[in-house]
């Protein structure tokens, strides 16, 4: 009776003391962790959140693994129970470091891959590779730790993957056209883009299947890597985010040229300087393009930010031009045809024959 009440002891005791260790792990975890959120907040860089932020889950497994060190040495394991521990913390410990490094390597191909200013995040198709690999990487580890062979492994990995690539004929062709959207960099999440079938938005997100465009209608549209890499796709955003703004306009005839001139770039500037979206910086051109039926043709040129701000700028703009004209007693006509008759013309040849 005696015995089983020591064995008892000797169990209760250290399972007591790596619980007591874990618990006031979590306390101390809450209250340093709090404290160095709040002088990260201060900071001007976000890399210090970033460390916060990954290692925050790891802290709580790395608790879990001294607790249960402390327990099998105050017990006193000897033999397999003593290896099978030994073990189980190194597994641990290295899944933990893999989960970390998972973690950060996500972290700094996202910020790598985020467009200016930071409005929307990476493609989640790079960060997940980068992840997924490591992850591989971390479990042959314990694998090989555990005195596992891994060539049998990734023998079976390769005579199966044929199987599977060839069930998986989409899936892969979407994800290997992601990575080829990526790579070439000419979408990136954050461009503004349409597509030859008409759809047009922002890129928010490039998956390992499909490419997400938010439309200016706050819509919504999934559409296919593999789709998206074989259609003929317009980017606004390249070379660069300000996109050049024709406004078509014409005058009648007998206009003065220069007056018209000099008050479309007047409406222009203050549209420019007012209008949302509009480029200040920009200095608006007018380019005569034709002598046209009924009207001297133009073309006003202007730019803005993004493409989204063209519909309200041109809108805004017009209005503008439209009421100025009118003021200034500028002409915009109606199309229409002149027709010239020459009176008797149609008798003296009618006489003739």
């Amino acid at each position: 009776m005696q015995t089983v009440g020591s064995d008892v002891i000797r169990v209760a005791v250290p399972l007591a003391v790596a619980g007591g260790i874990f618990v006031l792990g979590l306390v101390v975890r809450r209250l340093v962790v709090g404290h160095l959120y709040a002088l990260a907040r201060r900071t001007e860089s976000d890399w210090d959140d970033m460390v916060l932020r990954v290692l925050r889950g790891p802290v709580v497994l790395w608790l879990a693994i001294l607790s249960l060190a402390v327990a099998a040495e105050f017990t006193g394991l000897s033999g397999r129970a003593a290896a099978l521990v030994q073990r189980t913390l190194v597994v641990l410990i290295v899944a933990s470091i893999t989960w970390v490094a998972a973690r950060i390597a996500g972290e700094l191909v996202g910020r790598a891959m985020a467009p200016a200013g930071g409005r929307l995040p990476a493609a989640s198709l790079v960060e997940n590779v980068v992840r997924g690999v490591v992850i591989v990487l971390g479990g042959l580890v314990i694998l090989q730790t555990l005195g596992i062979s891994i060539v049998p492994i990734v023998t079976a990995l390769g005579v199966g993957g044929l199987a599977v690539a060839l069930a998986l004929q989409d899936t892969l062709a979407n994800f290997f056209a992601g990575l080829h959207i990526l790579a070439t960099r000419k979408i990136r999440p954050g461009d503004f883009i349409r597509l030859d079938s008409g759809e047009e938005g922002h890129v928010e997100d490039v998956t390992w299947r499909h490419t997400t465009i938010l439309q200016t209608s706050n819509v919504v549209t999934i559409v296919p890597n593999a789709k998206l890499a074989a259609a003929v796709t317009t980017n606004y955003s390249l070379p660069q985010s300000p996109t050049v703004l024709l406004v078509p306009c014409g005058v009648a005839y007998g206009s003065d040229l220069e007056h018209v001139e000099r008050v479309a770039l007047e409406v222009a500037r203050d549209v420019m300087r007012e209008a949302e979206g509009g480029v200040a910086a920009f200095e608006p051109l007018l380019r005569f393009t034709a002598l046209g039926d009924s009207a001297v043709t133009f073309n006003l040129v202007v730019q803005v930010r993004e493409q989204p701000f063209a519909g309200p700028v041109r809108h805004d703009l017009i209005k503008r031009l439209y009421a100025r004209y009118a003021t200034e007693g500028i002409e915009i006509p109606f199309p229409q045809r002149v027709v010239h008759l020459r009176q008797g013309t149609g008798d003296r040849g009618a006489g003739t024959g």
